[in-house]
């Protein structure tokens, strides 16, 4: 018996192709989804399944108690291809490990223990991690024991007050909030911030998971703005559904030996998915892709009916309308056979396909789109 948390659609995908899933009625979904973010390169990507199939053929697994060169590799090629020189890799397993593991670092080089986030973030559901999330639904009394304020996003007065306190080991912040409805964090906000951090003594980290590995157009969504924060996180894309997470630590913090750990992390089979989404980014040109094809479905996005704005960047997107998406949604999914996004905000759908995605694929989702609006609209009324 499993031990119900999760809200499910009933259906059972039992095969993916590129950017469709498939259920066990052979009846095919275009995924504009991607589980939460995660299929980055689509599904059973040839490169994808190369890489994992020969590196289970050599050795699945063993712990980091032996060199790792692939995560030496890893590395590497991330901080040549993200532009992220000389950034230290830590791996772990999800994205709210790599988060818990920041704020831990963050904790340890400040000796201090308060946490600033922001108003509809979300950062995971362990322990401080979740203390920073703004939703009380899913906080217990020991999250709550964690010294963290909330203020709202991209309000400088409020942020530089807090932060002039001195009292704050970590600003934790998504560059896009991913479930928060993609309300994004503007350019001068995060180049602000960051000169607070510094005044402050504060550790600056950018919580990647969702935008991080390409989605928004820029490896790290955080790139546009230009800054250079003293932890990124990373997880989701990363390994194109394999679990695998990251604290990348900019190279002013030296490492002490045993301060973090994980059995699994950075596994051999990790790595070379990682590798796999990494390598592909690079000589698909799916950077490029991505901004062009995003800057596009935005600009569909926005003449549809009844939508008030389009907010994110790239292939992370989210559509706001002035009524609940619940219905909406469901009739894409069951109707038009397309597969979107929640949010926090009930009047937020998401677009969150692979980044591999054809314009021919996104025009079908907009067509359907329009399509279901005119449905649903008539269902309201």
């Amino acid at each position: 018996m499993l031990y119900e948390v999760y809200p499910k659609y009933d259906i059972n995908f039992v095969q993916g192709d590129g950017c469709y899933v498939i259920d066990d009625q052979g009846q095919r979904y275009l995924d504009c989804y991607g589980g939460h973010a995660v299929i980055s390169l689509g599904h059973n990507h040839p490169n994808y399944i190369a890489a994992v199939k020969d590196q289970i053929e050599q050795l699945g697994f063993y712990s980091n108690s032996v060199n790792m060169p692939l995560q030496e590799q890893l590395a590497e090629r991330v901080n040549q291809v993200a532009g992220i020189k000389d950034y230290q890799l830590f791996m772990c397993n999800s994205g709210a490990e790599a988060n818990e593991n920041a704020l831990k670092l963050a904790s340890h080089y400040t000796e201090r223990k308060k946490i600033l986030a922001f108003g509809k973030g979300f950062h995971g559901r362990m322990t401080a991690c979740c203390s920073a999330t703004d939703n009380p639904k899913i906080h217990t009394e020991l999250n709550r024991q964690i010294d963290t304020k909330l203020v709202a996003l991209n309000d400088k007065h409020a942020t530089e007050e807090e932060l002039k306190t001195k009292e704050y080991a970590a600003v934790i912040i998504e560059p896009i909030q991913g479930i928060g409805g993609m309300r994004e964090a503007e350019d001068s906000f995060l180049r602000d911030l960051q000169s607070y951090c510094k005044a402050s003594g504060t550790f600056l980290i950018m919580d990647e998971v969702q935008s991080g590995f390409g989605r928004s157009g820029d490896f790290f969504a955080y790139q546009h703005s230009g800054i250079r924060p003293d932890i990124i996180t990373s997880a989701k894309g990363m390994g194109n559904g394999f679990p695998v997470g990251a604290v990348w630590v900019n190279p002013d913090h030296k490492p002490q030996k045993g301060i973090l750990g994980s059995t699994f992390g950075g596994n051999q089979l990790a790595c070379r998915a990682a590798l796999a989404v990494v390598d592909t980014i690079d000589a698909d040109h799916l950077l490029e892709h991505v901004r062009q094809l995003g800057l596009w479905l935005y600009r569909e996005l926005e003449t549809l009916d009844d939508v008030q704005k389009v907010t994110g960047r790239g292939l992370m997107l989210g559509i706001h309308f002035d009524f609940p998406i619940k219905a909406l949604r469901e009739h894409m999914l069951f109707e038009e056979k397309v597969f979107l996004g929640s949010s926090s905000d009930p009047n937020v759908i998401r677009f969150l396909p692979p980044l591999t995605i054809k314009k021919e694929q996104l025009q079908l989702a907009v067509e359907a789109m329009k399509r279901a609006l005119n449905t649903v609209k008539i269902g309201i009324a």
